[in-house]
C-alpha cells in the first residue's frame, strides 16, 4: 500500500531531479514508489476489466515510465515526480476512451475520456455527438459527474464543418477538440489504506458512461 514513503521520495526527487541522485535512491523507487502503485493498479484492474473486457490485465503495461523524454522539452530534468497509469481497451496507448491515474507526493490525479485526437477519430467523435447530442448533455450534467468532475475538458476548435453546426445549439461540446475530465483529492488521509482503490474507483465509475459513451463513436 501507498505510504509516507512515497511521497517522501517524490518530495525529495523534486529538489533532487538528476540522474545522480536517482540512481542513489533507486532501491526506495522500487520498494517505496513502484511496488506500490503496481499493487494499487493490481487492484484496480478486476474492476475495470468487469467493465470491459478488452482491458489489458498486466498493471506493469498500465504504467508509463518515470522517466521524461526530454528531447522536445524546455525542462530538461529527467524524472517525472509522481507516478502515471493509463486503462485503455488495448492498452495506455490505445486511441479508445480510457482511465487515468496519477500519483504525486500530495494528490491523486483521476481521470478520463479522450485527450489525445487525431483528426480523423475526432471526426468520428464529432459525428456521433451529432447523433445524439442530448446523450452527452445527460451524461455530462448528472449530479455524479458534476460532484466528481465537474465538466468535461479540453481545447475548443475556432470553427467547425458545416455538417456540425447544427448541433451547436444543444451542447458546444461539439466544438471539443478533447473529451476529458479530471479530478484530484489529497493522498495523505489514504496511507496504508486499501480504501485508496475505493476512492480512484467511485471516480472512474463516474466517468464510465462518458467513456461508455464516447466508445460507440469507433464502433
Amino acid at each position: 500500500m501507498i505510504t509516507s514513503a512515497y511521497s517522501a521520495f517524490f518530495k525529495e526527487l523534486q529538489h533532487n531531479n538528476n540522474k545522480e541522485w536517482f540512481h542513489a535512491n533507486k532501491k526506495r523507487y522500487e520498494d517505496d514508489a513502484k511496488a506500490p502503485f503496481l499493487e494499487l493498479l493490481n487492484a484496480l484492474i478486476p474492476s475495470l476489466m468487469d467493465w470491459d473486457k478488452r482491458m489489458i490485465p498486466e498493471a506493469k503495461k498500465a504504467m508509463f515510465r518515470i522517466n521524461k523524454d526530454v528531447r522536445f522539452a524546455k525542462d530538461k530534468t529527467p524524472y517525472h515526480i509522481l507516478l502515471k497509469a493509463g486503462f485503455s481497451p488495448n492498452g495506455k496507448k490505445s486511441v479508445l476512451p480510457g482511465y487515468y491515474l496519477g500519483i504525486d507526493a500530495e494528490h491523486v490525479h483521476v481521470g478520463g475520456g479522450l485527450f489525445m485526437l487525431r483528426p480523423p477519430e475526432l471526426k468520428k467523435v464529432r459525428a456521433h455527438i451529432a447523433h445524439e447530442p442530448k446523450e452527452l448533455v445527460k451524461i455530462t450534467t448528472t449530479p455524479d459527474f458534476k460532484q466528481n468532475f465537474g465538466i468535461i475538458k479540453g481545447e475548443k476548435a475556432k470553427r467547425l464543418d458545416k455538417e456540425f453546426l447544427r448541433v451547436a445549439d444543444q451542447t458546444d461540446l461539439i466544438y471539443n477538440k478533447q473529451f476529458y475530465a479530471m479530478a484530484e483529492f489529497p493522498l495523505l488521509p489514504f496511507y496504508g489504506s486499501k480504501k485508496l482503490a475505493d476512492e480512484i474507483l467511485s471516480h472512474f465509475s463516474a466517468i464510465k458512461p462518458l467513456n461508455e459513451y464516447l466508445n460507440k463513436a469507433f464502433i
